[in-house]
């Protein structure tokens, strides 16, 4: 314990001298054309409850979990794109690589690796969740759990915002077929020999918000109690023969429903957020079809002037597959806020249980900074 005190009052020194970093910068060439850059980067400690290799005693483990660089660029008004990268614990790798157009903020239209229409958590990521790089695995199954990298996928996707930015739609075709434990890619498929068709992936999402507008394509966990969200998504995706192994193919479809309140009050603003899930693949992966949710809550105030804020915060999700396994996760922590979304650090207790095994306990503390 005295040495994990330790490491959280260096990990708050060296946050705290990152305070005045502001996300990216650009380069205007000319009237129209510009280049943006920027970097994020998270690293951790965790101790995990039997987690050494004598199964016995607790692990202590320090990583880097994720280091992006982002690159974007405009053309003119119209045409621009954007290059990221991520560390993937080996070597950097591709994250998105899009071409952009913008034709109004009713209609813009994406094409190349990017994230397909999912729920607020695949679409929000780690670097803006509510609780400082949480991610919710256990229910949302769209992303690190299937996807060519962090739950990307080719494709080309439609979207825009309307009704002054309170209606957002998005809907696309995407390679697909990168589901699930145990299913192959359709090139793995061809060089097994299996049967299968060869058809698009469809993705969408609609999202209404009743207070506050939220514009754009990506989402966010948590506004840091800047703006007043009501919100209630809705998203699908289905593929035929979606999921092929070596026995059987299936059809994939899931879809979801999700809800963020986040409400300012006298001295600080309050988070609550919801979701539903249903995944299906026609019995041919029990392990990856059931139905899931999760559920969050926080709080952020401020500490003094200058000072940064906290946002104590706690999260449930459940994972249940056809197999009767389920899989439970609990978390609370909290998160200093040193400068919204670019420098943060968190502290987080969590206990997951999978089906009759034994629950396994973890802490983890956490940086991120972005500029």
């Amino acid at each position: 314990m005295r040495s994990t005190i330790k490491l959280s009052l260096l990990c708050c020194a060296i946050a705290a001298g990152m305070a005045d970093a502001r996300a990216g910068a650009t380069i205007q060439i000319d009237e129209q054309r510009s280049l943006s850059v920027g970097f994020g980067a998270r690293a951790s400690y965790t101790s995990v409850e039997d987690g050494a290799p004598d199964r016995d005693s607790r692990s202590h483990d320090f990583d880097l979990d994720s280091a992006r660089l982002y690159f974007g660029a405009t053309l003119n008004k119209n045409i621009g794109g954007m290059f990221n990268t991520e560390w993937d614990g080996d070597r950097i790798r591709v994250l998105d690589a899009a071409a952009q157009f913008t034709f109004s903020p009713a209609f813009n239209v994406w094409a190349g690796r990017l994230l397909s229409p999912s729920d607020r958590a695949n679409m929000a990521g780690p670097y803006y969740s509510l609780g400082g790089g949480y991610w919710a695995g256990v229910a949302s199954r769209y992303g690190y759990n299937g996807g060519i990298f962090r739950g990307r996928d080719d494709g080309v996707v439609v979207w825009g915002n309307v009704l002054g930015g309170k209606l957002g739609y998005s809907v696309g075709a995407f390679e697909g077929r990168t589901f699930g434990i145990g299913s192959l890619t359709q090139d793995q498929a061809r060089d097994a020999g299996v049967d299968a068709g060869d058809q698009p992936m469809v993705a969408g999402r609609v999202q209404v918000d009743f207070w506050d507008p939220e514009p754009g394509y990506y989402g966010t966990g948590t506004y840091l109690g800047s703006q007043d969200i009501l919100a209630i998504g809705v998203a699908g995706r289905y593929q035929k023969e979606g999921v092929i192994t070596l026995l059987d193919t299936g059809n994939y479809n899931a879809w979801n429903v999700d809800f963020l309140l986040e409400k300012r009050l006298a001295g600080g603003a309050l988070s609550i957020e919801a979701a539903y899930y249903r995944y299906r693949n026609d019995g041919v992966i029990l392990a990856e079809q059931g139905k899931a949710w999760s559920a969050g809550l926080g709080y952020i105030f401020s500490i003094g002037s200058g000072g940064g804020r906290l946002q104590p915060f706690a999260h449930y999700q459940r994972f249940e597959p056809d197999t009767r396994l389920d899989t439970r996760q609990a978390d609370a922590g909290v998160n200093y806020i040193i400068d919204g979304y670019n420098a943060q650090l968190s502290a987080m207790v969590s206990r997951t249980k999978i089906a009759s095994l034994p629950d396994q306990s973890k802490f983890a503390v956490a940086l991120q900074v972005q500029y």
